[in-house]
């Protein structure tokens, strides 16, 4: 209990000073990188739904994003409805999709589903491009908006937001627990009386959903979209990357592995921008040292060396063996 008060107490901390941080600070460009990188978390923690808890790797989840940012665009730009009505339309497209794609996908396993979902993100990329109503590989731009301060907190209100109602599904609601339970043993789960099926399908639209609307509130920022930017495997392959570096299966993980491969990106491009292939390359050897020297990620193994440090003076009291005086 008191390590879940400090860890509150410390949740309400920052989120006090992440809404003061545009008062503070007047670089529009730091604000700028700043609401990036809470975009990041957003899609890191949602990516996670589906890849840590229920066990099901989405390489098509930058799909979700670019759905929703084209939604925006085509409702704004086409169609002429406000940014307030077109953007929870770009959170229920990228879950009908979600809905439509799981049918068949989610009977596939291991492999299998991470190649269909990545195989779908490259079908829509190919509407996309041929589609006349999304400006085909021209890409689409947007009415520009320039407010760096609106931007800031719609994406952090829209990530808390989304944190929170995550962390009560799963952290606290049986729900979690019975994604778990399928990502452990889905014919044990279901021998238990779960519905895997129906289940997978619940986090596969509650992973797409918040993607969506931050597809839609990125396209409105950006003011410019096309096929290659939202609808491209850079999205999909940086969230693989900040969720397998930080720890699949938690909350915590997802954002802090979001946070430094993002802070990693900003400095790369700074620097080194003449150097595309080898931000690949190093994003592929991350994930191959993550897998093989930090399975938990960086927060699932603070966590378990925590544990283990709590629990061992447990076992020499209950072992009899006598300690030190004074310890």
């Amino acid at each position: 209990m008191n390590a879940l008060n400090s860890r509150t107490g410390l949740l309400a901390l920052l989120a006090v000073a992440l809404l003061v941080v545009p008062a503070v600070v007047s670089d529009t460009f730091v604000l700028r990188v700043m609401t990036e990188a809470i975009m990041w978390v957003g899609l890191a923690i949602a990516f996670d739904v589906i890849a840590g808890y229920t066990g099901y790797l989405n390489f098509g989840h930058g799909a979700f994003f670019g759905i929703g940012a084209y939604t925006i665009g085509i409702l704004m730009m086409r169609a002429e409805l406000p940014f307030w009505v077109a953007l929870p339309a770009g959170g229920l497209a990228a879950g009908i999709t979600a809905l439509i794609a799981g049918i068949p996908t989610l009977r596939l396993k291991g492999a299998y589903f991470a190649i269909a979902t990545w195989a779908l993100s490259r079908a829509i990329q190919q509407l996309a491009l041929n589609m006349e109503m999304t400006g085909g590989p021209d890409g689409m731009r947007l009415t520009a908006f320039l407010n760096p301060q609106f931007f800031y907190y719609l994406m952090l209100i829209t990530v808390g937001g989304t944190f929170v109602i995550l962390w009560y599904l799963l952290e606290r609601a049986p729900f979690g627990l019975k994604l778990k339970a399928i990502r452990e043993d889905e014919e044990g789960a279901k021998a238990l009386g779960l519905n895997p099926t129906k289940l997978k399908m619940q986090a596969f639209i509650l992973s797409a959903l918040p993607t969506g609307i931050l597809g839609g509130i990125y396209a409105y920022w950006i003011t410019f979209i096309d096929p290659s930017s939202t609808l491209g495997d850079m999205v999909s392959d940086q969230a693989v990357v900040m969720v397998v570096f930080g720890g699949m299966g938690t909350l915590f993980g997802p954002a802090i592995g979001a946070l430094l491969i993002f802070a990693f990106k900003t400095l790369f491009w700074a620097y080194l921008s003449d150097f595309q292939l080898l931000y690949l390359i190093i994003l592929g050897a991350l994930i191959a040292i993550s897998v093989i020297f930090i399975p938990n990620g960086l927060w699932g193994t603070i966590m378990r060396r925590k544990k283990a440090d709590k629990i061992r003076p447990e076992r020499v009291i209950e072992a009899g063996v006598p300690q030190e005086e004074g310890n």
